[in-house]
């Protein structure tokens, strides 16, 4: 008897709810956005598409399907129940002053202690701007002639295990290779040395494995943020969970910053002199933060310095190894672009304006074609493959020529930005970096391009640490298309990969061999 009503209770339960969301999906204002069906009622065909890993493709699927007549794109699709994917860089939404907080997804990124924020999940728009101001000079483009020094000398190391793979004509993994060398940047930057994964070829501590498991927790767990802090407490006592992952790095980063300040104990009290304050050597990251951490007008604390050291780490390896595997295979399969941007950096050389192993990041600013090439490697394989989340604030807003209640989710995913046909033409799916130099001279349609191109973010959300992936970059891609050939393993029409928010190449699909250039 208990049984049977208990069951009845459950029932009219369920049947209730149903009606409750049919009714409310039925008056809502938003009922006509297309989209999956099971969209409106559930965010499990989100969720799924992410789990597959190829949330960036379907996403632009998505706006294809449901586009009218004479459009490219429908401008806003479904992705759930209040979440809505559109096509256009709207300032409203990621403009410098723009009122849209960023979604709970962003949780998902972020330990579930409240006093454990980082800067990029951090939804308290008020806090990130203090942080991001505490920053910003040590991430400006002015401080990269600081840390240029740094990108030298792992590019150095980078140089030998180039030549050693030409000299055996071994098939290598190019995408994991690039992984390592992005890693000893960041670590020289972050901390005055290399982790060590260039001489070892292999995941160093663990870091790598740790970061790929945190990714895959993080988009799927951001998709219920309220499920978050109960997930964690389990998956951070599983071996090679996200959760684990992101306790991992977080400990790393603790051993590093307190390693750091027993030397400079050992300074301060005469023992021994700290490396970093020898003549030739470049201050790092970690050590003008600390300086800033004990000058009382800089308000820095000691969690803002291990934060942000955490954030490079996290951030700094897989956004430029992305990028660099982008560009590199692009150039590799489109031969009259890589014979075009050839021609530029020889000429360069023969005139003296750069070597043919080292080039200034200064020096690549004067090289258009290079610069063209890397802007269209950034379209055409962006960094993140996930919509940008946002939340629209009390009273609602005009978006794309609709209005959109308080609470509602918009997102921009940046593939779906940079795919779309009625920006970049009729052949927006192909790599051609001279649609960058023909626009120069059409201000109109270079700004339109502008406009719609957001490798790093948008708005004062833009990605803090991205000079410093343009100084890998333009440094390291000439000095390898100068002195190299890459032969692809798998040739194919198109870079297929995968996407835990960082969208990466599959691990066969940048497989290379080396070879010296004659």
């Amino acid at each position: 008897m208990i049984m049977n009503f208990i069951i009845s209770g459950l029932g009219l339960a369920f049947l209730a709810r149903v009606v409750y969301v049919l009714y409310s999906e039925w008056n809502y204002p938003l009922r006509d956005v297309p989209g999956p069906i099971a969209a409106r009622f559930t965010r499990l065909w989100y969720f799924n598409s992410i789990w597959k890993g190829q949330a960036h493709l379907e996403n632009i699927l998505l706006h294809r399907k449901h586009a009218k007549p004479g459009e490219h794109y429908a401008p806003v699709v479904r992705l759930g129940p209040n979440l809505y994917s559109i096509t256009s860089p709207e300032k409203s939404v990621y403009g410098i002053s723009s009122k849209m907080p960023k979604s709970d997804w962003y949780d998902g990124w972020r330990h579930p202690s409240p006093d454990r924020w980082t800067m990029f999940p951090d939804r308290d728009m008020k806090r990130h701007a203090e942080t991001r101001r505490k920053f910003q000079s040590m991430y400006s483009l002015s401080s990269l002639l600081h840390y240029e020094k740094f990108s030298d000398d792992v590019q150095a190391v980078f140089q030998r295990r180039l030549d050693e793979m030409a000299n055996t004509g071994i098939t290598v993994n190019m995408h994991h290779w690039l992984q390592c060398y992005a890693f000893d940047v960041i670590g020289c930057i972050t901390y005055g040395s290399r982790f060590g994964f260039l001489d070892e070829g292999k995941d160093i501590a663990n870091c790598m494995a740790s970061l790929n498991s945190m990714a895959l927790y993080s988009t799927l767990a951001g998709v219920y943020a309220w499920a978050h802090p109960y997930m964690y407490k389990i998956a951070e006592k599983l071996p090679g969970s996200g959760a684990a992952g992101r306790n991992y790095i977080m400990k790393f980063v603790s051993k590093r910053m307190e390693e750091r300040e027993a030397q400079r104990k050992s300074v301060e009290n005469g023992e021994k002199p700290l490396a970093a304050d020898s003549e030739d050597k470049t201050r790092d990251f970690l050590d003008l933060a600390l300086d800033a951490e004990h000058d009382p007008e800089k308000g820095m604390t000691r969690y803002n310095v291990f934060m942000m050291g955490l954030s490079n780490i996290i951030a700094g390896s897989d956004t430029t190894s992305t990028a660099l595997s982008g560009i590199l295979w692009h150039l590799t399969s489109y031969p009259e672009s890589l014979a075009k941007l050839r021609k530029e950096i020889d000429q360069a050389i023969e005139d003296g304006k750069m070597s043919k192993d080292y080039i200034s990041f200064k020096e690549s600013q004067n090289l258009p074609y290079l610069q063209a090439c890397i802007k269209e490697g950034l379209r055409v394989c962006g960094a993140a493959g996930l919509p940008m989340w946002r939340v629209v604030p009390k009273g609602g807003a005009e978006i794309m020529g609709r209005y959109f209640p308080e609470g509602s989710e918009i997102g921009i995913n940046m593939w779906t930005a940079h795919y779309n046909k009625d920006v970049w033409g009729p052949d927006a799916l192909k790599f051609r970096p001279d649609r960058w130099i023909e626009a120069e001279k059409d201000p109109e349609h270079l700004k339109l391009l502008e406009s719609n191109y957001m490798p790093f973010g948008n708005g004062s959300r833009t990605c803090i640490g991205r000079h410093i992936s343009y100084l890998e970059i333009s440094k390291v891609v000439p000095m390898i298309v100068s002195n190299y050939d890459f032969e692809l393993a798998n040739p194919a029409n198109e870079l297929f990969t995968y996407n835990y928010w960082f969208v990466k190449p599959m691990p066969d699909a940048f497989k290379v061999v080396v070879r010296k250039r004659a």
